[in-house]
């Protein structure tokens, strides 16, 4: 098939929805179908490339104000863009993963010409809240909620990557069936390796001590400061240190906030670690931890788990998911820090019981193999591609004459 994938979000872009996209865009080139991709410029000017299989058109972008690394597509001449590039890929299937400029001006453009749409759902306002005052956060959430709405009513298909994500989606979309589909996990690359912790701490200049890891933004919404000061309880009685991978906006803040509690020794801040090192920061933890209250399934998660670590998660929307407290892990209270605190406390006192949850969290990481993800959505785009073949095959001469008349003619849509 020749797909085109289209998101506001795509590496070097730090995100859920980013990597996720990437990896399922180079698994469907493995398995030879024809990937197209279009996403936001990671140097500001429009450029087309081909990369790891799969050709990207990078579209002019802008730098995003509250998140100066990431940049950003400008709605001005997004819709021509997208309707030329539909003309000239002709793509059997559109898979949208945002309703933002790029994917809604792709989902319009493929409406226009009649291929058929699939769009997954990432979006959660949450992740949008800690940067706009409280007073205005429940109007916005109304706002940016029924902007989501009126765009994804377009799709053919639609998938989540959560049964809570699929329940979040469908209560904005009255009478629309969504199916879960997990993110996936490369669970060959992310895997456990116990006999190489000591000499990836050294690699990474970390002390062998028992240690929590974490993978990802350094951003409001991670609510990071929980863990900083679990740091600093846990440190009371016990050696202890804590890995932060990843770079953002809270990393002076965070950094201060270890100084003040005393515990900038044991608090390490990697900054931004290349996705092909990322396999050494699992390897170098004893425990995951993942404080942020605003995640749809949390792909660190799943690489946590497939790299045999046991997780202790915030208790909010889809994390649950990836948790069974006691055999993998457990969930804290997001805010109850003495709680989180104890939670990691208890995997890291015993090595029989961390390293029974470890096994444990491996094997429910092994279901959510990014092989099984792949081909779900391979299997969704040739029931799409076929009933689309179907729907024109039944069409009336008329229609027809039209089509050769004008190119492919848009479909009516139930909305």
């Amino acid at each position: 098939m020749r797909i085109l994938i289209a998101t506001d979000s795509y590496p070097p872009d730090v995100s859920g929805s980013s990597i996720f996209t990437q990896r399922l865009a180079c698994g469907l080139a493995r398995r030879g179908h024809e990937v197209h991709l279009v996403c936001a410029s990671d140097s500001g000017p429009t450029r087309t490339l081909l990369e790891d299989g799969v050709w990207l058109h990078r579209l002019w972008s802008v730098p995003i104000l509250i998140h100066p690394g990431v940049r950003f597509t400008p709605p001005p001449g997004v819709g021509r863009a997208l309707r030329r590039l539909l003309a000239t890929v002709r793509p059997d299937v559109l898979h949208s993963q945002d309703h933002f400029t790029i994917g809604r001006a792709a989902m319009r453009a493929a409406d226009a010409a009649g291929v058929p749409i699939l769009a997954t759902n990432h979006f959660l306002p949450g992740n949008l809240m800690p940067y706009v005052p409280p007073p205005v956060r429940p109007a916005l959430t109304r706002m940016v909620w029924s902007d989501f709405a009126r765009v994804y009513s377009g799709a053919d298909r639609l998938t989540a990557p959560t049964p809570t994500a699929v329940r979040l989606t469908e209560g904005h979309l009255p009478g629309r069936a969504v199916e879960a589909v997990s993110c996936g996990v490369d669970v060959h690359r992310f895997h456990p390796r116990p006999e190489q912790t000591v000499a990836v701490r050294k690699g990474l200049g970390l002390p062998d001590v028992p240690t929590i890891g974490y993978v990802g933004r350094l951003d409001a919404e991670k609510r990071l400061d929980e863990l900083i000061r679990a740091v600093a309880l846990i440190a009371r009685d016990q050696p202890v240190q804590a890995v932060l991978a990843g770079a953002g906006t809270q990393a002076a803040r965070l950094r201060q906030l270890a100084a003040e509690l005393g515990v900038s020794a044991r608090v390490h801040l990697l900054g931004f670690v290349p996705d092909e090192r990322l396999a050494d920061v699992y390897t170098a933890a004893d425990v995951f931890c993942l404080p942020g209250v605003a995640e749809l399934q949390s792909i660190a998660s799943l690489e946590a788990m497939a790299s045999g670590l046991p997780v202790v998660l915030a208790d909010a929307v889809a994390l649950p998911h990836l948790v069974s407290p006691g055999v993998n892990g457990y969930l804290f209270g997001p805010g109850d820090v003495a709680g989180l605190a104890e939670a990691l406390r208890t995997v890291l006192r015993s090595d029989p019981v961390r390293h029974a949850m470890g096994a444990a969290s491996r094997a429910m990481a092994e279901r959510h193999a990014s092989e099984l993800t792949v081909a779900r959505f391979e299997e969704i785009y040739a029931e799409l591609v076929g009933a689309e073949r179907l729907t024109r095959r039944r069409a009336s001469p008329c229609a027809r004459r039209a089509r050769s008349n004008c190119g492919r003619t848009p479909r009516r849509r139930s909305r």
